[in-house]
């Protein structure tokens, strides 16, 4: 491990060594750092690791605004709230990404990212949530021919459960936050995917879009050629 110094003690720890052990190098959490601690991570990563882009996920509107200052070869993007220093990697396969209606798009979003940075095509496939089932009919032949499929959904997150019972392609569900009270800032969505009667179908935790897309571009790359 690398520490960073600056005369006082070790303010952050890098994990230079994990993609050596796992494929994937160490992603910037950018959530509780000052933008300062993140432009200097994203530039340690990026120096570490010349031919993969770095990521850092989970960022403030400062961080973004700090990242476009210092960094303007970096893509920031608003909507993830996440941005890439360096090139994507060449995909090799595809991840659809599903997701039930706009208040999903942050977290679909980060989930379209970082499959692309952890090496796979991503699709998205957008507001086609269960209030309106023929819009999912409609797509079903675009996430079909997909390796892995993303499903976010929020209220009671019935949409992978859906999705599981229209395709035989794996589902990755990831409950959000949104809802009303009910939904206990998406527990309601977590345990109805938990809970799912389609087989297949496995889920993250809440709003846990990188995870999901770690995930699936993991299996994606796995495609024989």
């Amino acid at each position: 491990m690398s520490e960073e110094r600056n005369g006082r003690e070790a303010w952050a720890r890098l994990d230079l060594e994990r993609a050596r052990r796992t494929g994937d190098p160490e992603v910037v959490y950018g959530e509780g750092k000052t933008p300062d601690q993140v432009v200097a991570l994203l530039r340690r990563l990026r120096a570490a690791h010349p031919a993969r882009a770095a990521l850092a996920t989970r960022l403030s509107d400062d961080t973004m605004t700090r990242i476009g200052e210092d960094l303007p070869e970096a893509v920031v993007d608003t909507v993830a709230r996440a941005a890439t220093l360096g090139t994507l990697p060449k995909p090799t396969g595809t991840v659809a990404i599903i997701s039930g209606g706009t208040s999903d798009q942050r977290v679909a979003a980060e989930a379209a990212l970082t499959v692309r940075c952890f090496g796979a095509d991503a699709t998205r496939i957008n507001d086609v949530g269960v209030a309106g089932l023929h819009r999912l009919l409609e797509a079903k032949p675009e996430f079909d021919t997909a390796d892995v499929l993303i499903v976010v959904a929020g209220m009671e997150g019935a949409l992978p459960s859906v999705v599981g019972g229209l395709t035989g392609v794996p589902v990755i569900a990831v409950p959000t936050s949104v809802g009303y009270g009910a939904s206990f800032g998406g527990l309601s969505a977590l345990l109805g995917m938990l809970n799912s009667c389609a087989p297949g179908v496995v889920v993250t935790n809440i709003d846990g879009g990188f995870s999901a897309g770690v995930h699936a571009a993991r299996i994606a790359r796995r495609r024989p050629e």
